[in-house]
């Protein structure tokens, strides 16, 4: 199994000299199985330069899981070439929206209606289906198994284990790791404590022995507090989850618009210097392909 970075960048794409070598664009992820499956897990600004790469070999057929609807993890889904052309199989998976009680066809259509974008969704000449998809619900691609957890984000989110040849990689989409909304002194803090420390042990669980986790890590320790509740991780707690899961290598995504590639550097570089953990993490970049 090959997973490929096409995009890395949360919120909103951020070209330039100063992302050069980290990479502008928002969240895109490729999958390859030894079969020649191919998975695709969201469908930011990356996807477009993906979808070159996938003309080369048509007709082409593939799978798009999008972890959550927020803009920098679907825009790039209207410019994804392999919809507008015939004979080829697109399969999209995503959550049922229970807020705007909306399937997910509905859902990303709405980016493809005409004051939007010139072509509409009915105009693409490719084969759609649109699937629905309910948590631990395991759909089988090809060789592959991928099953969604629900993570903690402001919007319905999914994370994704694709499992396959005996091999296992997890995708957390964005996500905040739990915290208690109560203050100690509240009736409800205790009760809060222990479903946390439940749904903790049930996600531990879940990603344990991975073969590559990839973690959303938008945000530093020292930029949380400004940012609690806005449903994203940090650099320590994204390592502090691989070393509880006893996975074998960790890749840190989802970077903040405004980070530039040597703001990484010095955060990896600090990292490295704080952690000696017994498994591998780095941070994920554009073009990066990882064989497992």
């Amino acid at each position: 199994m090959k997973v490929r970075f096409w995009g890395v960048r949360g919120s909103i794409a951020s070209p330039g000299p100063k992302t050069v070598r980290y990479g502008g664009n928002t969240t895109c992820i490729e999958v390859e199985t030894n079969s020649g499956d191919v998975i695709i897990i969201d469908a930011g600004t990356g996807i477009f330069p993906l979808a070159q790469s996938l003309l080369r070999r048509l007709p082409v057929k593939c799978s798009v899981f999008i972890t959550h609807t927020h803009w920098d993890h679907i825009q790039g889904l209207p410019f994804f070439i392999p919809l507008f052309i015939p004979k080829n199989e697109i399969s999209i998976y995503g959550a049922f929206d229970p807020v705007a009680s909306q399937p997910i066809k509905d859902i990303l259509n709405r980016q493809m209606e005409y004051c939007y974008f010139p072509v509409r969704e009915g105009e693409l000449k490719a084969e759609i289906t649109y699937n629905n998809l309910r948590e631990r619900e395991t759909i089988e691609v090809g060789s592959a198994r991928v099953t969604p957890i629900l993570m903690n984000h402001p919007v319905l989110d999914f994370g994704y284990l694709v499992e396959c040849d005996g091999k296992k990689m997890l995708f957390t989409g964005d996500n905040e790791p739990l915290y208690n909304i109560y203050s100690p002194d509240d009736d409800y803090y205790h009760e809060y404590e222990t479903l946390i420390a439940m749904k903790n042990k049930m996600f531990i669980d879940f990603v344990r022995g991975v073969d590559v986790l990839i973690a959303d890590s938008a945000y530093t320790t020292e930029e949380y507090p400004s940012k609690k509740g806005w449903g994203h991780g940090t650099f320590d707690s994204c390592i502090k989850l691989a070393a509880e899961a006893g996975v074998k290598s960790l890749y840190l995504t989802h970077h903040e618009p405004t980070r530039s590639d040597d703001a990484l550097d010095v955060i990896y570089q600090g990292l490295k210097q704080k952690y000696s953990e017994p498994f591998e993490f780095r941070i994920a970049s554009e073009g990066l392909e990882v064989e497992i």
